[in-house]
């Protein structure tokens, strides 16, 4: 199953500098993964030391926040898009 994953241009060094990624998983948990085993300490700067997502990072499948759907546990089909968006504060 092809999941395509948008990467913020903060992770990119993680990424050899891709800023669209084809990676496969069910879920947000299992996509984690899998873009851990194919670009090594990414997931460290996505989850926190318990795997939770860390608050900074939003993610949207099909520009749906995943905070309203299932979280991590979050469903994904085939041909999903997959965005990564860092949160920016200001004042």
């Amino acid at each position: 199953m092809a999941v395509t994953v948008l990467v913020p241009t903060t992770l990119q060094n993680l990424t050899n500098n891709q800023a669209t990624l084809e990676s496969s998983g069910s879920t947000i948990a299992e996509l984690l993964d899998s873009l851990e085993q194919s670009f090594p300490g990414i997931k460290s700067r996505l989850c926190d030391e318990e795997g939770k997502l860390r608050r900074f990072v939003n993610f949207y499948v099909d520009s749906e926040d995943i905070r309203h759907l299932d979280g991590i546990n979050t469903p994904l089909k085939d041909g999903d898009e997959v965005s990564i968006v860092p949160a920016v504060a200001g004042g």
